[in-house]
């Protein structure tokens, strides 16, 4: 088989038996669309995922961490950039058709998609009306690689704004791990405080790390 007629797998699995019978590496390929020499575009997809371990950490890699990576070159990675932002835009595109936040795994893998590429912490709230249909998402405060500084009083005045019922709380780890620090349990304890004042709902705060996360009230600490 020629190497053409070996690139050209994938797409032609697709065809036939649908892109849900895709693996991650054929997806990749088919994104990559060709390899580097001497290497196949399988083989670039394969190695890639085996030095990023998961696609999640993949796709929110920046420049500097394909260095070491032989045939990814400046329009590679804006493919796989773009990769990741067409899934930033796409859930967001799914949460104004839905309205509402009706599953907790819906809250997480858009949360996921807000954050990917950020290689900053960024803190987040989504406001909901009465039945957790959504009046508005919006990024609220950015900070460093580790910490990010939080004022309460931002995230209560935004709510007045829009009338919500209720708020989630959300920010991400860029070091990867999404065990809440100390800091972050006390700004909770301090936001859902100042919601209470006003009669609004804190229902979750998530932390989202690399291929993972932690719900606080799926831990009982709201």
């Amino acid at each position: 088989m020629s190497r053409e007629e070996r690139e050209k797998l994938p797409r032609e699995k697709l065809r036939r038996y649908g892109v849900e019978t895709l693996s991650e590496v054929e997806l990749l390929a088919l994104f990559l669309r060709t390899g580097a020499r001497g290497k196949h575009v399988m083989t670039l997809a394969t190695e890639l995922l085996r030095h990023f371990d998961t696609l999640s950490q993949l796709m929110s890699a920046d420049w500097r961490q394909f260095d070491q990576i032989e045939g990814i070159g400046i329009a590679k990675y804006c493919q796989l950039r773009a990769i990741a932002e067409l899934a930033r835009r796409c859930y967001n595109e799914r949460l104004r058709e839905k309205k509402g936040l009706y599953s907790p795994e819906l809250t997480r893998e858009f949360l996921k998609s807000q954050f990917t590429g950020e290689n900053r912490e960024v803190f987040m709230a989504i406001y909901l009306d009465n039945q957790n249909r959504i009046l508005k998402h919006r990024r609220l405060f950015s900070g460093t690689l580790s910490h990010v500084e939080v004022h309460p009083r931002e995230i209560v005045r935004e709510a007045i704004n829009v009338n919500a019922a209720a708020v989630i709380l959300a920010h991400n780890h860029p070091s990867g791990n999404a065990e809440p620090s100390k800091a972050d349990k006390m700004i909770t304890e301090r936001v859902v405080s100042c919601c209470q004042l006003m009669d609004i709902r804190v229902l979750d705060h998530l932390v989202i790390g690399r291929g993972e996360y932690v719900s606080f009230a799926e831990r009982g600490l709201i």
